[in-house]
């Protein structure tokens, strides 16, 4: 079975390369482990996905916005974070922003169905549904992919995007920098009596993070990050009872809490691949760069490569050159490790600074927020990366 493009990975961001490349006359498979009936209508995960206005723009582009029910879209019109027991907050956004939003949070399985109904029935493109992969070969001339009912594809390029614990990425010899954080987050639906007012909150405490983003009315996703242990005790919890933890870790700063949904628990890896590309394969999405979700880019950065590499095929095709050229692979690579670098890095000293408890710590985090307040420019930079525009 000979494609063009072979795409390891049928999350969003493998779906959005494969509707990027429609209409440009390549030959696309799609092989992912979930079977067609859950990627046709994938049941709801608990994770609300915080858009740029960038990611906006994309999923505009790919027909994928317009399937989204207006009502399912809530407005992100500001961040603060908290530290500890002080009221001081630091804020993003705003009236100083030039905008009257930072970005829009629509739930994760929302945005997989959305992109699912894009590529039906699109032209060249095959979705090979409940097959995982059994082995990775590439060289000089083409990337052989072995699925586990035994078929063999071959394509000129073969395009990764199967998680960020990637078993394409270890076949085809790309290492990646893997820190398993001893941590779990905790995803939440819950409903308030208080007014959020559009505006997501990350409230370092002692022991925990919480952070609570704003949805449609008097609803918020709360987000609980404890070591994991932990964790297990606080999402066995009656739903009265984890009502009641949630307020009382968020000091009812929006009133009590009930949930709405089954707490959901998920452990956090960060991960960063040493390439994002090797002969005749690339890699895209989690699989390249796995976000903390401290800063919500996860979804956003895998966007954002996705886009940027199928721009770079197009063009390959449209002019009859190779599409897996070691030169084009090589652009791919260095734009979205420009792209990608530095906020990883930034990250990772943050959840650093903000997750270690010792007195210093916590001195050195409150005087940092003190003074990122008082430096215009570094807010104003912050929200721009946020938003994105």
């Amino acid at each position: 079975m000979e494609y063009d493009v072979i795409v390891v990975g049928g999350g969003p961001t493998g779906l959005a390369f494969a509707r990027s490349l429609a209409g440009s006359g390549l030959r696309l498979a799609v092989v992912e482990r979930q079977p067609l009936d859950t990627l046709a209508d994938p049941a709801p995960d608990g994770r609300e996905i915080a858009l740029t206005h960038r990611s906006v723009g994309i999923l505009g582009d790919l027909g994928a916005w317009a399937r989204l029910d207006p009502a399912d879209i809530a407005p992100l019109r500001e961040a603060r974070v908290l530290n500890g027991s002080s009221r001081f907050a630091l804020t993003f956004g705003g009236t100083g922003s030039g905008a009257d939003r930072l970005g829009q949070l629509v739930s994760n399985h929302r945005i997989r169905r959305a992109l699912f109904q894009t590529t039906e029935g699109q032209d060249g493109l095959t979705l090979l549904a409940g097959q995982t992969v059994t082995d990775v070969r590439t060289d000089r001339d083409r990337a052989m992919v072995r699925l586990s009912d035994g078929r063999s594809l071959t394509a000129r390029l073969l395009v990764a995007s199967d998680s960020r614990l990637s078993e394409v990425r270890d076949r085809l010899g790309i290492g990646a920098s893997i820190n398993r954080l001893g941590q779990s987050m905790m995803v939440c639906r819950v409903a308030h009596d208080g007014d959020h007012g559009g505006v997501a909150t990350e409230w370092f405490e002692h022991g925990h993070t919480i952070a609570m983003l704003p949805l449609n009315g008097r609803m918020s996703s709360a987000v609980l990050t404890l070591p994991s242990a932990a964790m297990r005790q606080i999402a066995s919890l009656d739903p009265e009872a984890l009502g009641a933890e949630i307020t009382r870790r968020y000091r009812g700063r929006l009133g009590a809490m009930r949930p709405v949904e089954e707490p959901r628990v998920y452990p956090l890896v960060t991960t960063y691949a040493n390439h994002f590309a090797a002969t005749r394969a690339a890699l895209i999405g989690d699989t390249a760069v796995g976000m903390h979700p401290v800063t919500a880019h996860g979804f956003n950065f895998g966007l954002q490569g996705q886009a940027t590499l199928a721009r770079l095929v197009r063009e390959a095709a449209a002019k009859g050159r190779d599409i897996a050229a070691p030169l084009l692979l090589r652009r791919y690579e260095m734009t979205h490790r420009l792209a990608t670098r530095p906020l990883y890095t930034a990250t990772a000293l943050l959840v650093g600074l903000y997750t270690n408890d010792r007195p210093p710590m916590a001195l050195a985090r409150h005087a940092a927020l003190r003074a990122a307040a008082h430096l215009p420019l570094v807010r104003s930079t912050v929200t721009r990366m946020l938003m994105q525009h």
